[in-house]
């Protein structure tokens, strides 16, 4: 994979942080920023797939998977009535 260089402006106390984090992992400030980035990209991409699942399963449950509920609850129920005797 190739690398890009770039220059980003960052606030003085921000760019002071991520210099003690990168001294104290022992890493250069440009691993820094990758694994932020990558870990932020990650969250994005993740909160985006949430997104298309909150919106496909959004219409509720069909009378299958209600009753599958349903049963689901009482075999709950029963297991913590029963946990405790």
């Amino acid at each position: 994979m190739s690398n890009v260089k770039t220059a980003i402006s960052l606030q003085a106390e921000l760019f002071d942080q991520a210099e003690q984090i990168a001294r104290e992992m022992n890493i250069s400030r440009s691993r820094l920023f990758t694994l932020a980035l990558e870990e932020f990209v990650t969250r994005q991409r993740n909160r985006k797939l949430l997104d298309q699942l909150n919106t496909a399963y959004n219409d509720g449950l069909d009378e299958d998977e209600q009753l599958i509920l349903e049963k689901m609850r009482r075999i709950q129920k029963h297991h913590a009535e029963n946990e405790w005797k």
